[in-house]
């Protein structure tokens, strides 16, 4: 398999190294590798660190900047970051007003965000956790108990971001972020295996002709598999799998994200076929998101993520927003 890679040992050290390179806004400890923005510590602001393992960028370090994360500890390719990593994260945003960590729900990162919590408390820094697990697709998996954190990721992040450079308390911060996670459904789809830098080669087997319907975003088994569908097809499997866990009873936001090697002439196509299931379904659209977010490095497929939104939730998703990844507004 070829890629644009010098050595697999180095891959997440070379990323970040282009990632100083591009983005003098950011601070970036490629030693340490810990992305913060560099007008950290914002006084008298809730400073929000997630992290995961490199691979599905830009989560997370494309998500630093103003509106949304602090800062951003990525580890090895599908590795967990370790906790001295989120301990500097936090010791760097922190400016008394204590700091959010949004955690997937992945054992490792779990694991090792509570062990950094304890570090963090025993050096007076507050710290309050929210886990995301928004995957619809299976109850537990191969890297997980309970279900998997995916798309919803990048709306806890926006939102409570946007909340946090209000100048609201690490509480209500907190509250948000859960609440939007416990808004939020996710489903995701693989047209092909994933291959990570170190193994060169697919990490499963996905014959062709045949895509797995709720795979997860380091591979992990899905639902089932079909013989290939069309984009309308998969469209009303996935969303109404999301739908059926949901119920919403009022308008949602809508990620349609890829896994990373999907075009956006595709998405674009499956987005269309997303709204058309929800329209049938009666259910309004507020917002819509497009592109490769939460990705799984070489994966061809896509994940539908929805979030049920009030006026609060909707105000602060308008709310402005400037990283590497996602900007808008003032």
């Amino acid at each position: 398999m070829k890629m644009l890679i010098n050595v697999p040992e180095t891959v997440v050290a070379d990323a970040l190294r282009g990632i100083a390179a591009a983005h003098p806004e950011l601070t970036v400890d490629v030693e340490n590798r810990v992305v913060v923005r560099r007008d950290a510590p914002v006084a008298g602001k809730v400073g929000l660190v997630s992290g995961g393992g490199s691979g599905h960028e830009p989560l997370h370090a494309g998500f630093v900047g103003p509106g949304m994360l602090s800062a951003a500890c990525p580890g090895e390719v599908f590795t967990s970051p370790v906790p001295d990593q989120m301990l500097r994260a936090a010791a760097a945003v922190d400016s008394g007003a204590g700091v959010l960590f949004v955690v997937k729900n992945y054992t490792g990162d779990v694991l090792n965000f509570e062990m950094a919590a304890e570090l963090a408390d025993d050096e007076g820094i507050q710290i309050a956790q929210v886990v995301v697990d928004d995957d619809v697709a299976v109850s537990d998996s191969t890297f997980t108990a309970g279900r998997r954190g995916t798309g919803a990721t990048l709306f806890v992040e926006k939102i409570a971001g946007a909340l946090a450079d209000e100048g609201a308390p690490l509480e209500r911060v907190a509250a948000v972020a859960r609440r939007v996670n416990g808004a939020s459904r996710s489903f995701g789809v693989a047209l092909s295996a994933v291959t990570t830098p170190a193994k060169g080669s697919p990490t499963f087997d996905l014959p062709t002709g045949e895509l797995e319907l709720g795979i997860g975003i380091h591979g992990e088994p899905g639902r089932e598999r079909r013989p290939m569908m069309t984009s309308g097809e998969i469209a009303d499997f996935a969303v109404n799998a999301v739908l059926e866990d949901l119920r919403p009873t009022g308008p949602v936001l809508a990620l349609v994200n890829g896994m990373g090697a999907t075009p956006l002439l595709e998405l674009y196509g499956f987005n269309a076929e997303v709204h058309r299931v929800l329209s049938e379904r009666g259910v309004p659209v507020a917002r819509t998101l497009v592109g490769n977010y939460v990705t799984s490095l070489d994966m061809a497929g896509c994940s539908v993520t929805l979030c049920q939104v009030d006026e609060e939730l909707l105000r602060l998703w308008d709310a402005p927003v400037r990283t590497a990844a996602l900007r808008w507004g003032g």
